[in-house]
């Protein structure tokens, strides 16, 4: 199956089983944006209760805010947004159809990408065993050759949208002969600049309504309480402050079903340190926020740093985590320098000091700022196209399962009374009025059991609990495993410490403290 097809059942199984729906889906729905459903909603909330724990809980120096969308208007002069916050936009003269220029040049580079995995697909079956991917990578003439080609053209693209040679970047599109995905037309307009802000008004009447904008990030809000924050928690730097929330932006080409939406939700960190301490920083937050990708156990060999080459004009060191998606290796979240850009600029526009006294070095300064931001619907995609698997089982048949980290899964635990009749519903209704204070819990009655395993698989729930006629006689149930289907028989009293045992977010956050 291809690529494009797997993204297609993500797509589907999403709307099936009440992740995510279309936004307005009675009318046809609203381009790019969506709709969190009954299953969506737990799992987002899970993500992020799982960000939330690991940043602010687990760290004494990193505090929570929750900052308001509308902002002054000066926040976003400040902070660059007016003058810079653009994309390269190009349109297709014959299908009239709009795209970012520079991700029709990554989508070039993707491809070059997947023929460089293809050839390293072939050795793996042709060399077996004895294959050695790193040496195969460096030496073989064809994947050397493809990967000298990528270099290439990322580095002439970054150089240009650095310098805002706008028209070399369209000269590089007409170089490699790239064409409009809809209509296969070389046929292009000029590059040309697009400002991502949602514009909106302040006021009863248009007369004297404050022009405003709904914020492009969460970033500046924390930036502007800095000293609010500090002052009132007595915080010594270096310290953190996160928060998670909404933010949009008016994309050109919104696409890929939720990764880029024009309404969607961030879930950033800001560290201040001191002047000259930013590296350290860097490399610190860089290996942390990795290892906390890889404690949900969706392998290593789905993650992969990516420096940037074209900084940000607030960086001066910047990489992103890239995630394999369904469409191959993209940006899940980013970890960025920004040096002292931010509250400096703040000073300047709001006229007040935004300094920290620190009694070590005996001086006042503009603190440093190193940043995490990373995007919650991505993380959420990011989980639920890795989980989703079909899964062919040893008796010929197939099954439909999603895979999710337990501890993300949207319901934990699902309670099955083998009939609906002798005393099991009532049995198995104790056991959820139990179990639901500590975990999401349903209560399913319909169907042959078997059907309602196979349902509970497609929801992602980890652990299945049927109650039959043995279970009146001895207090014993069965327990089912979502991912091996291995069941065992346990006592009723024995199953909270069970359960406790794999969906404690303790288990999986404790590796995390160093």
């Amino acid at each position: 199956m291809s690529e494009t097809d797997n993204f297609k059942k993500v797509i589907a199984h999403a709307k099936e089983y009440g992740f995510v729906f279309p936004s307005s889906d009675i009318y046809d729905g609203l381009s790019a944006v969506y709709d969190y459903g009954q299953q969506g909603v737990l799992l987002k909330n899970n993500i992020r209760n799982y960000w939330w724990k690991s940043m602010v809980q687990l760290n004494e120096n990193i505090v929570g805010l929750d900052a308001a969308i509308f902002m002054h208007p000066m926040t976003w002069k400040a902070s660059g947004h007016v003058d810079a916050f653009n994309d390269p936009l190009i349109d297709n003269k014959d299908s009239k159809k709009r795209y970012r220029a520079d991700v029709l040049i990554e989508d070039y580079i993707a491809k070059l990408e997947v023929k460089i995995e293809k050839e390293i697909t072939k050795a793996t079956k042709r060399f077996g065993d004895a294959f050695d991917r790193k040496q195969f990578i460096s030496t073989n003439p064809r994947v050397v050759g493809y990967q000298e080609k990528a270099n290439a053209i990322s580095a002439r693209m970054a150089k240009s949208l650095e310098a805002e040679d706008l028209a070399d970047v369209k000269a590089l599109i007409e170089e490699l002969e790239i064409a409009c995905p809809f209509s296969g037309s070389k046929n292009w307009t000029d590059v040309k600049q697009f400002n991502l802000m949602f514009g909106t008004k302040l006021g009863a009447s248009a007369d004297n309504a404050t022009d405003l904008y709904l914020r492009p990030e969460t970033a500046q809000g924390i930036f502007v309480n800095f000293l609010n924050v500090q002052k009132s928690g007595r915080m010594k730097i270096p310290f953190g402050i996160a928060q998670t929330g909404k933010a949009f932006r008016n994309e050109i080409v919104a696409r890929q079903f939720i990764f880029r939406m024009r309404e969607f939700e961030q879930m950033e960190m800001q560290f201040f340190i001191p002047p000259g301490t930013q590296k350290e920083w860097y490399d610190h937050w860089k290996k942390t926020r990795l290892n906390w990708h890889l404690s949900l156990g969706m392998g290593e060999e789905n993650y992969r740093y990516h420096d940037h080459e074209k900084l940000a004009h607030y960086a001066d060191a910047a990489c992103d985590i890239e995630f394999k998606f369904p469409f191959g290796f993209k940006e899940l979240e980013g970890i960025h320098s920004r040096t002292n850009f931010d509250l400096g600029s703040h000073e300047k526009h709001a006229g007040k000091k935004l300094q920290y006294f620190d009694q070590e070095r005996n001086e006042s300064y503009t603190p440093y700022v190193l940043e995490t931001s990373i995007g919650l619907d991505r993380m959420f995609l990011a989980v639920l196209s890795h989980s989703l698997q079909e899964e062919q089982l040893e008796d010929g048949n197939s099954r439909t399962v999603l895979r999710l980290p337990a501890v993300l899964a949207p319901t934990k635990v699902a309670i099955l009374p083998l009939v609906k009749k002798d005393g099991l519903p009532d049995l198995a209704r104790d056991l959820v009025a139990c179990l639901k204070w500590d975990y999401s819990t349903t209560y399913d009655a319909k169907d042959a059991v078997g059907r309602r395993y196979r349902r509970q698989d497609s929801l992602g729930t980890p652990y299945c609990v049927t109650v039959d006629h043995q279970s009146l006689k001895d207090q014993t149930v069965t327990l089912r495993e979502r991912d091996s289907m291995e069941q065992i028989r346990v006592t009723t009293k024995e199953l909270p410490q069970l359960l406790e045992a794999k969906l404690n977010l303790k288990n999986w956050l404790t590796n995390l403290k160093d």
